[in-house]
């Protein structure tokens, strides 16, 4: 198969699990992602992703462990100590003098794993306020999209080694020991939410003092971090605090924020921002969340935008529906919910005109087209004619952003102007010039960051290495702590075959009579004292050897038989036999055979027990 095939399995596997389970993988980095699946792959000895695409649609038990290969949940407290220390010491500090003692504070660890980055941060809070004051003013909302680390984190509860960050004096004040488990003190506990998000298609967390979000939009690619990162935006106070990972720089998104302390990943938010960046959080969102800071600049570009008297509408680059204001809504029966749909698939793409020709045209010779007497069927039956203009919406005079299509009701010129046509030809002219025009309503922009394209680039380049490595480095954790746990697996074991080996060894000492064991080759597996004792041969003598080439005072030569009886699964055998033992003295030697079995209960060889009669 090759790569393009490869990546068009791929991607139809990507949209499996977003369609049957609600995974939306797609924004992920495919490097990164095709190896965590191919590693899932392996346990099943798959090799393409067509037929692991086949078993997941087989065995839907596949699922939760596939997940948890992909969202790798490497996390411990207090990770990157001089991170979290400049953190409470320089930055958390200043972020408290700026707040009265009464209002809240409100914090977001999104991507929190199994939340170990959550109760760091309620500790350094804590510390900070005092319980007291970290009870009454201290919200946290801690959110992954794995339920199984969710699940996991309610509990509070961890063990000694995952507690081995944490200096003992924290240990002892913030963990009560339970057993072998160090539960979260349950006071402190009840501050903080955790709850499932998908930073990517659900609406983010508002009104916030501090966003902690670690090593968790290197995993995405760079389309998809710039959208979360709008909502980063959206979701912070004015002297809000967003804290990275030590992989993630935003060398590419100044216009959002600015680094505190680049070296530690802390960043503040950039106060003013532009609508674009606004309308994209909305967008992404599903929801009206409009913060104060912004709420009467939208209200009143809304309302100007609403009560124009033409009706308007805005579709972006993608064909998508952005904007309609009050009229238009009203003459195309369009809903709030049709607002973000694909515009072919509504009505007014084709009726009363069919606009999508005239998009593809206005975006080809970016210049305004303008269509005069389109005849419009009101719901009353009764016609309208529109004047329709379709402008293209650029930025910089030069890059498209989309496309403005306004409706100008001119049903009333329409029929003045049959009118006097009918009645005078001459005055044709005039009522032609009696026809409003449409005044373009021109969304502003903001003019984007002018760097040097060969070093952005560069930074992009690195930065993208630099998130790689970052992730392979939490694969090889993660894999080494799966090793850990089969290597303790295999010492208990281990432990507990050399206890089974030592008993049955005593038990074979111990007993006077000498014990032959032989598989089922008549090959000599075991040989007790016993049995030294009897025909004075040493075990290491004899072990590996056939037990009928042995030369002994026992008549060999007569044991063949029984012990292909006991081979034959029939019941335990006996016989008495004159034998020399290593005295030369003669005996009466009674020996019985029994089935030796495996644990498959298969027969594996004969046990030969010895006694002089």
């Amino acid at each position: 198969m090759n790569s393009n095939e490869e990546d068009r399995v791929f991607e139809a596997l990507l949209d499996y699990l977003r369609r049957s389970r609600g995974f939306d993988f797609t924004g992920y980095k495919r490097t990164s992602l095709k190896r965590r699946v191919r590693k899932q792959m392996q346990k099943h000895t798959i090799n393409t992703f067509g037929d692991y695409l086949d078993y997941l649609e087989v065995h839907p038990d596949e699922f939760p462990s596939l997940f948890n290969t992909i969202l790798i949940n490497v996390t411990s407290f207090f990770r990157d100590a001089s991170a979290w220390e400049y953190l409470q010491n320089q930055t958390l500090p200043n972020l408290l003098l700026q707040k009265t003692v009464e209002e809240p504070i409100r914090v977001w660890s999104a991507g929190c794993a199994s939340g170990e980055e959550a109760y760091t941060i309620a500790i350094i809070l804590a510390e900070m306020l005092g319980a007291e004051q970290f009870r009454q003013r201290v919200k946290i909302y801690a959110t992954d999209v794995d339920e199984e680390a969710l699940a996991y984190a309610r509990q509070a509860s961890y063990t000694a080694q995952t507690l081995e960050t944490l200096p003992d004096e924290l240990q002892k004040r913030y963990f009560e020991q339970t057993g072998n488990q160090y539960l979260f003190r349950p006071d402190l506990r009840r501050a903080i939410i955790f709850g499932r998000h998908d930073l990517v298609q659900n609406a983010p967390i508002s009104r916030l003092d501090l966003l902690v979000c670690r090593n968790t939009l290197m995993y995405f690619n760079s389309e998809t971090q710039a959208r979360i990162l709008a909502r980063f935006h959206f979701a912070l106070n004015p002297i809000g605090i967003l804290f990275l990972g030590k992989a993630e720089m935003l060398l590419t998104h100044t216009n959002l924020f600015n680094p505190l302390s680049l070296p530690q990943r802390i960043f503040t938010k950039v106060s003013k921002i532009n609508l674009r960046d606004r309308l994209l959080v909305l967008a992404h969102s599903g929801k009206e969340e409009v913060d104060n800071r912004l709420a009467n600049y939208v209200r009143l570009r809304e309302a100007a935008f609403n009560d124009v008297p033409l009706a308007q509408i805005v579709i972006d680059l993608k064909g998508h529906l952005i904007l309609a204001n009050t009229s238009a809504r009203s003459i195309f029966r369009l809903s709030l919910q049709d607002m973000g749909k694909p515009f072919q698939d509504l009505e007014l793409s084709y009726r009363p005109i069919e606009l999508r020709s005239l998009i593809e045209q206005v975006y080809q010779e970016h210049s305004s087209k303008t269509i005069n007497d389109v005849m419009h069927y009101q719901s009353d039956g009764m016609i309208q004619y529109l004047e329709v203009q379709v402008s293209p919406l650029q930025e910089n005079g030069n890059d498209l952003l989309g496309v403005s299509i306004s409706f100008s009701d001119v049903t009333r010129y329409h029929d003045l102007q049959m009118e006097l046509q009918r009645s005078n030809q001459e005055l044709e002219t005039t009522n032609e010039e009696l026809q409003s025009t449409n005044e373009e309503l021109e969304t502003t922009n903001e003019e984007l960051q002018s760097t040097n394209e060969e070093l952005e680039t560069t930074n992009e380049e690195l930065q993208s290495t630099n998130e790689e490595l970052e992730t392979m480095n939490e694969e090889l954790q993660s894999t080494n702590q799966e090793l850990q746990t089969i290597n303790d697996e295999l010492q208990i074991r281990t432990a507990d075959l050399n206890q089974v080996n030592v008993f049955l060894n005593s038990i074979l000492v111990g007993l006077r009579a000498g014990v032959i064991v032989v598989d089922r080759q008549f090959n000599i597996l075991t040989w007790n004292p016993g049995a030294e004792e009897l025909w004075g041969l040493r075990s290491d003598e004899v072990l590996g050897q056939s037990l009928l080439s042995l030369d002994i005072g026992l008549p060999i030569d007569q044991l063949g038989e029984p012990i292909r009886n006991c081979l034959g699964d029939e019941e335990r055998q006996e016989l008495v036999l004159q034998s020399l033992n290593r005295r030369g003295r003669t005996i009466d030697c009674r020996i019985s055979f029994n089935p030796l079995r495996g644990l498959d209960a298969e027969l594996r060889g004969v046990i030969l027990l010895m006694e002089e009669n």
